[in-house]
């Protein structure tokens, strides 16, 4: 079984409590949603601002999301042979 290497943590908790993120949003992709969540807080969520900083959030939790899918399925594929 090959084993998966963990993503590093590019925040580190004290920013992610001083980003006042709740603990579900404190994963691989954080330190995009600090600056996220600061744009949409300036810019009071207009939907058409922050875009860049949105879509590359959203990459982030696909990527991280497809990352443990196939850590997933090879755990499953491993344990039926």
């Amino acid at each position: 079984m090959a084993e998966f290497q963990e993503p590093e943590m590019k925040a580190s908790a004290k920013e992610m409590a001083e980003a006042r993120l709740p603990l579900r949003y404190r994963d691989y992709c954080a330190h995009m949603l600090i600056p996220l969540n600061k744009c949409r807080h300036k810019t009071m969520y207009l939907p058409w601002k922050c875009e860049e900083e949105r879509h590359a959030y959203e990459k982030c939790e696909y990527e991280d999301f497809m990352r443990r899918s196939k850590m997933l399925a090879q755990i499953k594929s491993t344990q039926e042979q």
